[in-house]
């Protein structure tokens, strides 16, 4: 279902930045499971440049009864830009769920208008990918834009219309990224740096997909998974300080 938008990430990413790899725990990078009634099978890649010191995407492929693809992109500590956050789920071709944002850092009005605001265009272009549909998970203003596409749809939708504001959203993240001026200040720089760990521990303590993760590759590797590889600043709650 959504091996076109892998793809169509990977080449995006390397015709335009010098990707290094980043390690990935080999137990961690590649699982496969045959738990339920399908195989699943769970592979992650994870790169970094000068331009983002993260980048990390994962797919799950389950056959028919599952399909999807997360990613979150981190920006090097000298760029404020929002992270970029993907997340889409299908389940048996019937539940198909699409997530798609810039994710602020900051929530104050200056960093709103300079950062989230040159979304709006692109999320009126989109009206049926955004259904305001209730968070059960996560604080809506905390770490997501007003400009966040969230639908319900249909497979025939995934491969069109959203596949289409998946690309238009990278470009203009893209652009946003050419626009920006690094931030030369050790405090401001410092400022980004715990903003990112900060997101990685909310996102670690809130993540539904950690049950997901467990019912297929069981909880110990999926406790793994979440804080040693998708959320690795964060700390299990058991931990954190």
């Amino acid at each position: 279902m959504y091996k076109p938008f892998l793809e169509h990430l990977e080449q995006s990413l390397f015709q335009r930045f010098d990707l290094q790899s980043r390690p990935i725990p080999a137990e961690l990078e590649t699982q496969v499971s045959d738990r339920g009634r399908s195989p699943a099978t769970i592979r992650s890649w994870c790169y970094q440049c000068p331009e983002f010191r993260k980048i990390r995407y994962t797919y799950i492929d389950a056959g028919a009864s599952a399909q999807i693809f997360n990613s979150v992109i981190y920006p090097s500590p000298q760029y404020e830009l929002p992270l970029l956050g993907i997340d889409f789920l299908s389940f048996g071709q019937v539940k198909n769920l699409i997530v798609m944002d810039f994710q602020p850092l900051f929530q104050d009005q200056a960093y709103l208008t300079k950062y989230i605001h040159p979304l709006k265009a692109l999320h009126d272009r989109y009206p049926d990918l955004a259904q305001n549909l209730e968070m059960k998970f996560y604080d809506a203003n905390q770490y997501f834009s007003k400009y966040l596409l969230f639908a319900k749809t249909d497979p025939e939708t995934v491969k069109t219309r959203v596949l289409e504001a998946f690309k238009d959203y990278l470009n203009l993240y893209w652009q946003m990224l050419d626009e920006a001026t690094p931030l030369n200040d050790p405090s401001d720089i410092q400022r980004i740096v715990k903003a990112q760990k900060d997101y990685d521990q909310y996102s670690a303590d809130r993540d539904p997909a950690s049950g997901l993760f467990s019912s297929y590759f069981g909880h110990e590797w999926s406790e793994k998974f979440l804080y040693e590889f998708l959320f690795e600043d964060a700390k299990p709650l058991a931990v954190s300080v």
